[in-house]
Formats: C-alpha cells, structure tokens, sequence
C-alpha cells in the first residue's frame, strides 16, 4: 500500500513540475494592447526595457529611482520587428502615469526581457 501511495506521489509531483507556467507569453503572440508586468531585473540596472538615464530623467523634472518599477502594469502600444529580427515594443503604463514622473512611454528588447524577467505576462 505504501508503494502504491508514493509511486501515486511521485506522479502527480512530476506532473506539476513539468506543467506550462500559465506566466509565460511566447514573444511572437504579443499584439498592441497586450498588459504585461514589470518585473526585477538580473543585474543591478534594467538591461532590455529602455528606460532613460538618471540625468535625462532628472532634467525633465523626475526622480531617477528605480527601485519602484516592479510590480506595475504596463501596455503595449506598438510592436515593431528590426531588421535583424528583433521585436521591440513600446510600452507605457496602465494607469496613465508617467515611468518617473517625467517619461510617458519607454521601449523595450521583447524577447530578451521576457527571457530574463524583466517583463512577464500577468
């Protein structure tokens, strides 16, 4: 009886591990309109979304901090595919802000910032 249970264990866990996280947006499947969320970057400073320097952010009268970013709802506003093959996105907020109260709309490396987290699917 007890191997009975732990083989019955073993498959359901195997099973849960293997399942699709229900997060993942495939890169090509992001249309105008699609809501993603801001997530932590890997490095100290955001490496594929675009936002601007402390100093631009500063001289257009914001507050350069970064650590307020995650967790914030953004759109999609445009898609564009490079020459190279590379999906770049604009992205601004859902609700309405400015990204430091300066930037209304900022661009962002779609796969590679799905890839690290940076952007995710709600």
């Amino acid at each position: 009886m007890k191997q009975l249970f732990f083989a019955l264990l073993f498959a359901v866990v195997s099973i849960g591990l293997n399942a699709k996280d229900d997060k993942y947006i495939a890169p090509q499947d992001v249309q105008v309109g699609d809501i993603l969320k801001i997530g932590y970057p890997d490095a100290p400073r955001y490496k594929h979304i675009n936002f601007p320097r402390p100093n631009f952010i500063i001289k257009r009268g914001g507050i350069a901090n970064y650590k307020g970013l995650p967790g914030n709802k953004v759109v999609v506003t445009s898609v564009e595919e490079k020459m190279d093959g590379t999906l770049v996105v604009k992205i601004k907020k859902v609700d309405g802000g400015r990204f430091f109260g300066s930037h209304w709309e900022v661009s962002a490396d779609l796969q590679s910032a799905l890839e690290t987290g940076e952007l995710s699917g709600i």
